[in-house]
């Protein structure tokens, strides 16, 4: 049997009537193993599964496509496939690829702002080590503008399954290997508690999330949104990340600073201390250095902030909302017909979405206060350094 190859494409600027990237605040990168597509009406619903999507970059594994298959995408034999939307400006810097089609590489520029990308289809046998190799032999190319994307056919945690087993030791070394490449499990940092899956077995009859994307720790501030989205013609989900967009970069916008705020509940403080000691306990051994073990623990105790903070403003906004439909229906009902004790509760709702907004508004100015005070120590002592955690 011979070995798939890999292939690049840029979709047709007539294919999908997408909004030009400038418009948007984010760039969308979705991977999904399609588990062939040699089928032209499963080729036809990967079309319009993607342009429903709508992502600007699309990573597929297992393609499986015969020489001389035409089709809508344009992809004639590829085992995995890379496909970038015609309507972002997109300039090809360098592509490396592999002989037996496993993974492709390749590093750009979208809208003058440097990406690189690194396609993976891990083998069903040996995966573990094929994937930390590749990751060690390639660490040489990784920057904080580097994603990792693709099937790597095995879950880096007992959480990553339905099944509860122990991690094995080749998995620890792959966990290892990654954290020690400064690289993060974008999803695990953004949902450190979640069970969602990206695969399931029929043979074993077990889920696991087996299709990562991986990215640089200082470009956390980058990570906007990631999910895991449903494709009913694949035995795989995909996993979908947007990352937040600027056409030139700015000093200092991917560090992180924690909410002070978050550590006046006495509930989260538990939680969090709950979630170190839990993080210690399961990456705490011999093979694992004090500097790994540490940086382990900001990586979950950052997730699990970012996490709380995102719920919390989540929350908030939802009760502004409801507050708000049902400040307009009062004051519809008001207007047709006055009566003091509803004008008495108008004002009550009135008053309690402005005290939300406007401790919204003073935290915004707080973070922005301790910014600008930042710049001026390190104008003044360290005028070319910037520090980050």
């Amino acid at each position: 049997m011979k070995h798939p190859k890999t292939h690049i494409n840029h979709i047709s600027k007539d294919q999908t009537q997408r909004t030009n990237i400038k418009s948007r605040s984010y760039l969308s990168i979705i991977t999904l193993n399609v588990n062939g597509l040699n089928a032209p009406t499963k080729r036809q619903r990967l079309a319009e599964w993607i342009q429903k999507q709508d992502p600007y970059i699309c990573c597929l594994q297992e393609t499986h496509l015969k020489t001389g298959d035409t089709y809508r995408l344009k992809v004639k034999k590829a085992g995995i496939a890379i496909h970038i939307s015609g309507k972002i400006d997109f300039k090809t810097k360098a592509v490396k690829r592999d002989k037996e089609g496993h993974y492709i590489m390749f590093k750009g520029s979208i809208q003058e702002e440097d990406i690189t990308i690194i396609h993976i289809y891990a083998p069903n046998i040996g995966a573990l080590q094929y994937v930390r190799q590749m990751l060690t032999s390639m660490k040489g190319k990784f920057n904080n503008n580097t994603i990792i994307v693709g099937d790597f056919n095995t879950p880096f945690t007992p959480m990553n399954r339905s099944t509860k087993h122990k991690i094995n030791k080749e998995t620890q070394t792959l966990k290892d290997t990654i954290d020690l490449l400064d690289l993060i499990d974008i999803y695990r940092t953004f949902h450190p508690k979640t069970m969602n899956f990206t695969f399931f077995s029929s043979a074993h009859r077990t889920f696991s999330r087996i299709d990562h994307i991986l990215g640089h720790k200082s470009s956390l501030g980058k990570f906007k949104k990631i999910e895991i989205i449903p494709s009913i013609f694949s035995d795989h989900n995909a996993v979908r990340l947007d990352l937040n967009y600027r056409r030139k970069p700015i000093k200092n916008s991917n560090i992180w600073r924690l909410n002070n705020t978050l550590l006046n509940n006495q509930q989260i403080r538990e939680e969090i201390k709950k979630d170190i000691k839990i993080c210690i306990e399961m990456n705490e051994n011999e093979n694992t250095t004090t500097q790994n073990l540490w940086d382990t623990v900001k990586v979950e105790v950052r997730g699990k902030f970012i996490a709380i903070q995102a719920y919390l403003k989540k929350q908030e906004k939802s009760q502004i909302n409801n507050l708000t439909l049902h400040l307009k229906q009062l004051e519809k009902e008001e207007m047709k017909n006055p009566i003091i004790s509803r004008r008495k509760e108008i004002l009550k709702i009135r008053a309690e979405i402005n005290s939300k907004e406007t401790k919204e508004t003073i935290a915004k100015y707080n973070k922005a206060k301790s910014w600008f005070f930042e710049r001026e120590q390190d104008n003044g002592a360290h005028s070319h350094h910037y520090y980050s955690t």
